[in-house]
């Protein structure tokens, strides 16, 4: 089973959605876990239910929603591999310092305690300032692998990336082998 997480970069809810429709269609058997924000606000590009209920369909399963029911998921629930997408540059940073205040910050602690892959697809802008550090850390920790990412605005958002999430299933499966795929900024 794989672990789909998603935290609050909204504006890319759709593409990890899509994303998630080629895993599920390639046979993928998967857990869906949602960050609280997600979970409960409305946005112009997603009703929370309405995203939720997507999700849920989608899956064939319950939503992970809270921090009790993330827990298990290293050795009582153990998943193949953990995908964060879209990965906001908060719970990025949470992750790099060992934070676990969020359902997917638990559900990531406890992935990793096991050392099984975790896949980070980032959406933030602050990727190239405030969360350089964040990045370069993650990527030189054991079992972290990132999806290619690309300056989505260079002029109006310079310092922001956004995860290429065409290559999830391929990340994914390079993940599962131990692998980073590259180039990683596209």
């Amino acid at each position: 089973m794989i672990g789909y997480a998603f935290t609050g970069s909204f504006c890319t809810l759709s593409h990890s959605l899509a994303a998630l429709r080629r895993l599920r269609a390639d046979g993928a058997d998967v857990l869906p876990i949602f960050s609280n924000s997600v979970f409960s606000t409305d946005t112009r590009f997603w009703r929370a239910e309405e995203f939720a209920t997507a999700v849920r369909a989608l899956c064939d399963r319950e939503i992970i929603h809270s921090i009790v029911d993330a827990e298990p998921l290293g050795p009582a629930t153990p998943l193949e591999a953990l995908v964060i997408a879209p990965c906001t540059g908060n719970t990025l940073a949470k992750i790099a310092g060992g934070i676990t205040d969020t359902p997917v910050t638990m559900a990531a602690k406890a992935h990793l305690r096991e050392d099984r892959p975790l896949l980070l697809a980032l959406s933030s802008n602050d990727s190239m300032s405030a969360n350089l550090a964040n990045i370069s850390k993650l990527l030189l920790r054991k079992q972290v692998f990132f999806v290619p990412m690309r300056q989505d605005d260079p002029e109006r958002k310079p310092h922001s990336l956004v995860a290429d999430f065409t290559f999830i299933s391929d990340c994914l499966t390079a993940a599962l082998c131990g692998k980073q795929l590259r180039p990683l900024f596209l």
